[in-house]
């Protein structure tokens, strides 16, 4: 039955798809292409239920351990998050076929640790010590014991380094810009000399979709945000839109996972979708919208235009 009320809907742009998952992607449809299937990923390319599904039927196997290969002759791929050196090393000693899909703003990151290292410093690594990009990001430094893991602030406030060490810090590439914010700025204070980057390690697009979301919350009071639950950026925008003004915030794999009742509450509602969901996703939470109401306001929410493309 479709309900009479007018929806403002409030569409983030940028969002779905970074020049990173676009390039992930396309490297697995490449190998498949250039070697047939199957072709093995280790963990998922990008964190998207929906991605993996469809890679998996175009003959794509994806392993968590190198003993999980059937045929050691085929190609596998490490995904965006990247991979200890640990990895590469044992990759190398099966004398596996790789190809490295990690995002080059996740491999900058690992240049940064690794000059760290190099310079013997103690590095902080902000950060979920649980996310694969983060295993893959410590994982470049051999010696362990001079790595700290902190994840909030209060952590970065328990931390027992010496302020006149040599310290240096680098970040996960999708965490909470605000958050991340707070911790370097404490940890700055903290350690006068600490190591910085010339720019911030979170990334521009991780940057520039939780932009959106702050403008819309403050117009919209759901926020829909399309992504899997173990996607880092995704979760960063529900809590962007929760933090900045919208009253509930959905985070949803795709339309048919939506609280009806809970949207017939709301006469502004926005939109967005995290780094690795593809567009599609968000046209048919739009069509569905469309079915469910007959008075629907599209209203485009712009706030930066992303051009780069990375090459294959």
């Amino acid at each position: 039955m479709m309900k009479t009320a007018t929806k403002n809907i409030y569409l983030a742009e940028p969002r779905g798809f970074c020049a990173g998952v676009r390039r992930a992607i396309s490297i697995v449809e490449q190998a498949l292409h250039d070697f047939g299937a199957p072709v093995y990923v280790r963990h998922e390319i990008v964190h998207n239920k929906h991605v993996i599904e469809d890679l998996k039927a175009k003959g794509v196997i994806f392993i968590d351990d190198f003993s999980e290969i059937a045929d050691k002759s085929r190609p596998v791929i490490f995904s965006a998050h990247g991979v200890p050196i640990s990895v590469e090393a044992e990759a190398k000693r099966l004398k596996l076929k790789t190809i490295d899909a990690t995002c080059p703003l996740v491999a900058k990151v690992h240049r940064q640790i690794q000059k760290l290292q190099n310079l013997n410093m103690e590095i902080i690594v902000i950060g979920n010590p649980k996310h694969v990009e983060i295993i893959g990001t410590i994982g470049q430094v051999k010696d362990q014991s001079r790595i700290h893991i902190i994840n909030s602030l209060a952590e970065a406030e328990q931390l027992g380094l010496d302020p006149k060490s040599n310290i240096g810090f680098v970040t996960q590439t999708t965490l909470s810009v605000d958050d991340t914010h707070d911790i370097v700025s404490y940890l700055k204070k903290k350690f006068p000399t600490i190591e910085t980057m010339r720019k911030d390690d979170i990334c521009f697009a991780t940057t520039n979709r939780q932009k959106a979301v702050k403008e819309i919350a403050r117009q919209a009071e759901l926020m829909i945000v399309i992504g899997s639950k173990n996607s880092s950026n995704s979760k960063q925008l529900r809590e962007v839109a929760l933090k900045n003004g919208a009253k509930e915030a959905f985070l949803i794999d795709d339309a048919a996972e939506l609280d009806w009742k809970t949207v017939d509450r709301y006469s502004s509602i926005g939109i967005t979708a995290g780094a690795s969901a593809p567009e599609y996703l968000v046209e048919d939470l739009l069509y569905q919208l469309r079915a469910h109401y007959d008075n629907i306001n599209i209203i485009e929410c712009k706030v930066e235009s992303e051009k780069v493309d990375f090459k294959l």
